[in-house]
C-alpha cells in the first residue's frame, strides 16, 4: 500500500465516533506501531489534519468541531517538492518584481516542506540561476493592473508608445491574453480604435485604467490566427514565407532551435540548414536574421533577401 492510499484510510478509519486504537490502526492498516506514530505526526504536522487522542479510551478521533476535517487533495514525495521550489526560483528570477511578492507565501510554504523532508531551498536559489537578455522594465502596479483586467474580464483604457513612429496614442482595449516573449511582457487584445486585434508590448503602456466595462470576447481561434501563424510579436495572417539556409557551421546551434511552430527545415548535402517559416511584418525576422552575418543567406522571398542585402550594405557603410 502506497503512503498516500494510506494516508487516506486515516480519513475513514478514524472518522467514527468511537476512539480507534493503535492497535486497531496497525491491524487495519497493515503497519508497524513506529509507522502509526509517524503517519500520526505527518497528518497532524504537516498536512493539518484535526486528530485528537482521548487518553480515557486510548484511542484517537478526527476532532469534529473542527472547520476542516478533509485530507489536502497533494502531498509532495522529496522530488516533488525539489521540482516545485525549482519552478518557484525560476519564476522568481524570470520576473522578480512583479511576480515574486505573489509567490512568497507559496515559497514559505515549499521551504517548511522541504525542510521536513530533508531538503533546502536556499540550495535550489543557489544553484538556478536565469540572466536575461534585451529585457525591459515593467512597472508592477502596470502589470498588476492589466492581468487583473485580463482575468476579470474587463477593458482597460491605455496611452500606448509606438517604438515604430515614436508617438503616443489612447486607446480603449479589450485583454484577451498576457504573452511572455524573448523576456518581455505582452498583451494581446481587441483595440476599440483600430477595431481589430493588436499586440502591445507591457513596458510601452502608461495611464492604465480598469473601465467598468466587460471585454470584448474574442475566440481563440482568431487570436490564434492572429498571434499564431505569424513570426514573432509581428504576428498577424503570413503574407509569405522566407527560407533561409545558414552555413554548416553555423547550422550546428540553429538546427536545434524552434523560430516558429510552423517552421520546415532539412539538413542539404553539403550540410548546411535550410530553414522554412512564415511571416506578415518581416521587422523581427530581418532582426534576426542580421544576428547571423555572413552565416546565413536569404533564399526567398526576393523582397526579404533585397531588404536584408540592403541592411548589410547600410551597416557596412558606418565602418567606412
Amino acid at each position: 500500500m502506497s503512503e498516500v492510499v494510506r494516508l487516506y484510510r486515516y480519513k475513514s478509519l478514524l472518522s467514527s465516533r468511537r476512539a480507534v486504537s493503535a492497535s486497531d490502526l496497525m491491524a487495519a492498516l497493515e503497519v508497524s506501531r513506529a509507522t502509526v506514530k509517524r503517519d500520526i505526526s505527518k497528518l497532524r504536522d504537516q498536512l493539518h489534519v484535526p486528530i485528537i487522542y482521548h487518553r480515557d479510551h486510548h484511542g484517537y478521533t478526527l476532532d469534529q468541531g473542527h472547520s476542516d476535517t478533509e485530507l489536502p487533495g497533494l502531498w509532495f514525495s522529496q522530488e516533488e517538492l525539489l521540482a516545485l521550489a525549482t519552478i518557484q526560483q525560476l519564476l522568481e528570477q524570470l520576473e522578480p518584481g512583479l511576480l515574486g511578492t505573489k509567490l512568497r507565501p507559496l515559497k514559505e510554504r515549499l521551504a517548511q516542506l522541504m525542510d521536513k523532508h530533508g531538503l533546502s531551498s536556499q540550495d535550489v536559489a543557489k544553484r538556478i540561476r536565469i540572466f536575461n537578455a534585451g529585457k525591459r522594465v515593467v512597472v508592477a502596479k502596470s502589470f498588476e493592473l492589466i492581468a487583473a483586467a485580463t482575468l476579470a474580464r474587463k477593458r482597460l483604457n491605455i496611452n500606448h508608445f509606438s517604438r515604430q513612429n515614436g508617438k503616443t496614442t489612447a486607446r480603449e482595449v479589450s485583454p484577451q491574453r498576457l504573452v511572455h516573449y524573448r523576456d518581455n511582457w505582452y498583451l494581446d487584445a481587441w483595440c476599440h480604435m483600430r477595431c481589430d486585434l493588436r499586440s502591445f508590448s507591457v513596458d510601452a503602456m502608461s495611464g492604465i485604467a480598469v473601465i467598468d466595462a466587460p471585454a470584448q470576447e474574442v475566440t481563440d481561434s482568431e487570436i490564434d490566427a492572429y498571434t499564431g501563424a505569424g513570426y514573432g510579436i509581428f504576428s498577424g495572417v503570413p503574407i509569405t514565407w522566407a527560407k533561409l539556409k545558414f552555413t554548416p557551421e553555423r547550422a550546428r546551434w540553429v538546427a536545434g532551435e524552434i523560430w516558429h511552430p510552423m517552421q520546415e527545415s532539412h539538413t542539404a548535402l553539403d550540410g548546411s540548414y535550410v530553414l522554412s517559416l512564415p511571416y506578415s511584418d518581416d521587422r523581427e525576422l530581418v532582426g534576426d536574421i542580421l544576428r547571423f552575418g555572413g552565416e546565413v543567406e536569404v533564399i526567398e522571398p526576393a523582397a526579404l533577401r533585397s531588404r536584408v542585402k540592403r541592411a548589410l550594405h547600410e551597416a557596412v557603410g558606418r565602418y567606412v
